[in-house]
């Protein structure tokens, strides 16, 4: 289905209910730029450090595509984990990895009430922007720890820049993304408003600051496109 989530006056803050996971397959498409080149990259490095067996972990899964995508791109044997907090997104992940033969299990519940453990990789494709900042570092040790030794934990997230002049040229280019995308000037100012104080947005260096604060022993970002980046963190 059409993203139309937006089109009319918003009446709440923006959350992933019923509405949003309906169409968000193609909100994603269309408000994230190059999403399907940062998905192809987090798998291509995932594959580096699987084998058979590995246990993999994405947090905020949505519709599972990145799971489904990897199982696809994977000659190995895989006990694939989608954790989400949305009822609504994980039926139609459940709906989609069924159609597409993938076996995964799935597991409605805040991500921090889920036991993390040996995992080989973990992934969270613009999860952790939507944390608390004084819950986000906590979250990142708890994934650090579910890793096993030599683990990776690939995730992508929304940027800020330090520079406030540059700041506001890299959301100008993301506007003019969106409506290259088919996006009015209404949907746009209409989802800023809903997500504001809900996305709440790193700058690269305390993306790093926060990865090598949890114990990781290295991070490199693999992709980058404006104001939203890949990273691949390894244990």
């Amino acid at each position: 289905m059409t993203d139309k989530v937006f089109n009319k006056t918003i009446s709440k803050q923006f959350e992933f209910d019923e509405e949003v996971a309906s169409v968000f397959d193609d909100m994603l498409d269309r408000s994230v730029p190059f999403y399907k080149e940062m998905q192809r990259l987090s798998i291509v490095f995932a594959n580096n450090f699987l084998e058979n067996g590995s246990r993999v972990y994405d947090l905020g899964c949505s519709t599972a595509t990145t799971l489904i995508e990897l199982s696809k791109n994977c000659n190995k044997d895989l006990k694939l984990i989608g954790i989400d907090n949305s009822k609504a997104m994980l039926e139609r992940a459940n709906n989609k990895s069924k159609a597409f033969g993938v076996d995964i299990k799935f597991i409605c519940n805040d991500i921090f009430d889920v036991d993390l453990k040996d995992a080989k990789v973990i992934f969270s494709n613009y999860t952790l922007q939507f944390i608390r900042p004084l819950q986000r570092e906590k979250l990142v040790k708890k994934i650090y720890d579910g890793l096993t030794e030599g683990g990776v934990f690939i995730f992508s997230e929304k940027l800020v820049s330090q520079n406030s002049i540059l700041n506001k040229q890299l959301i100008d280019e993301y506007y003019s993304f969106k409506k290259a995308q088919g996006y009015s000037e209404f949907e746009i100012s209409q989802k800023r408003e809903a997500l504001e104080n809900v996305l709440i947005p790193y700058t690269e260096d305390e993306n790093n600051k926060m990865i090598k604060d949890a114990g990781f022993s290295h991070c490199e970002m693999i992709f980058k496109w404006v104001n939203f980046a890949t990273f691949i963190a390894i244990k």
